[in-house]
């Protein structure tokens, strides 16, 4: 068979599955079985693929996913990252539109340590949006930062997304995580500036209001007590992979550890709090631990089918440029992301992406810190982004999706601005892990 025919039997199979409402995970398990039968041999290529499949599972570089999954569970569960939001609040004062940078200021916080765009768009939805709505907000301004903030949950560690795709990728998961460091950092604030222009241009769209005096001293205190001590989980997990002192699955240990501790020590932990926290994070992990399976065996038919080669000779023989081509792939990545959910996507493409982007010269960590802003992007872009109905569904009654889109544009183009910083100095990615 020819490796077009291969490549559209596989992603033909998983699309028909998917259509039918099958979990995405066992979709490709179904149409891997079926290409295995038909490319390798009938039942012993099944065997073989499938003892395959385990051998990925049972990869020592999957141990951070579940441990930094605890750790978001543990902070939302126990009330620190509430603790957190409520007193960066009251430091920054009068400061107009303060809400909105209380949002970028938290939310980029909690998302380094959750892990989950959509969980921290859930909750910054939950707790900001009403707040700033009665204060009133334009719908942009409370909105808009949050869909932003959400996304930085992709590309700051810890990120179980990132250690899934380094994994599925074989990259370096610990230098993927750190290239996301200073990237992150710089689209956080292009964000705060974002909202600064906003203010400047439309006062009236974050009045200002009266808020409780505090003496400088009452400000450290509150520092000290409810910001420093979340922070320092997130701060001393990448400075002991910077310094070579953990390994990315110590410091996943790490992270939950400090976070179960501070969690005990401002009386939070309680035994519904654990329960829910291991059992929202066991239920992630398990079908990240049926993707790696999916997505292994999936690569290793495209690799024996001929298809990863064939595509590869394909897509290199137009001869369009490494740039044009990486403009392609991006384009790809956002027109999935309008209808799938970012896990699908890496299923999808991972496999085809990551030999393309070698065979023209990329560095994969930089690759793969691009194609994680492209999920990141993605999640927001209209019609159908998935940030944007998780939004809608926590949003106040009578917002539309109009203004959800129209919030969104905005953090959009500071993301799109990071990628093409990043291909201009490819070094703000790779500096950190020393690449």
């Amino acid at each position: 068979m020819e490796w077009y025919g291969a490549l559209g039997l596989l992603l033909g199979a998983i699309m028909v599955l998917m259509a039918t409402a099958m979990p995405v995970a066992l979709a490709f398990l179904a149409a891997n079985i079926l290409g295995a039968w038909i490319f390798m041999g009938g039942g012993a290529g099944i065997i073989q693929l499938l003892d395959n499949g385990f051998g990925a599972v049972t990869s020592f570089a999957l141990v951070p996913i579940p441990l930094f999954l605890l750790m978001g569970e543990l902070f939302f569960f126990t009330g620190l990252g509430t603790r957190m939001f409520g007193a960066i609040d009251k430091l920054l004062g009068r400061l107009p539109g303060r809400l909105s940078y209380v949002t970028v200021i938290g939310g980029t916080g909690f998302s380094t340590l959750s892990g989950s765009s959509m969980g921290s768009t859930a909750l910054l939805g939950a707790l900001m949006v009403p707040e700033m709505i009665e204060r009133g907000y334009k719908r942009h301004m409370s909105i808009g930062p949050i869909l932003g903030t959400g996304g930085l949950a992709i590309i700051i560690p810890p990120s179980a997304l990132a250690v899934l795709l380094a994994t599925l990728a074989r990259v370096d998961v610990g230098a993927l995580l750190l290239a996301g460091v200073v990237p992150g950092l710089i689209l956080a604030g292009l964000y705060v500036a974002t909202i600064w222009l906003q203010v400047k241009i439309d006062p009236d769209a974050a009045p200002a209001y009266e808020v409780p005096y505090m003496s400088l001293g009452e400000k450290l205190k509150l520092v000290m007590r409810d910001v420093v001590p979340m922070l320092s989980v997130m701060v001393l997990t990448v400075a002991g992979m910077i310094g070579g002192v953990f390994t990315p699955s110590e410091a996943a240990a790490f992270g939950a550890l400090g976070v179960l501790i501070l969690a005990a020590i401002f009386r939070g932990l309680t035994w519904e709090s654990l329960v829910e926290s291991i059992r929202g994070a066991l239920k992630v992990t398990l079908m990240a631990y049926l993707i790696v399976f999916g997505s292994a065996t999936f690569s290793q038919l495209l690799a024996f089918s001929g298809a990863s080669s064939g595509l590869i000779d394909w897509a290199t023989g137009f001869e369009l440029s490494a740039l044009a081509m990486l403009c392609v792939m991006f384009a790809v990545l956002l027109l999935l992301g309008m209808f799938m959910e970012q896990i699908s996507i890496m299923l999808l493409t991972v496999p085809i992406f990551f030999p393309l982007a070698q065979s023209l010269g990329f560095d994969p960590v930089w690759f793969g810190l691009v194609m994680l802003l492209a999920l990141e992007i993605s999640f927001t872009t209209p019609p159908f982004g998935l940030l944007l109905f998780v939004m809608k569904g926590v949003a106040p009654p009578g917002t539309t999706m109009r203004d959800i889109y129209g919030a969104a544009f905005p953090f959009i183009g500071c993301s799109l601005l990071l990628v093409a910083l990043l291909v201009a100095f490819p070094q703000l990615a790779l500096w950190l892990p020393g690449r």
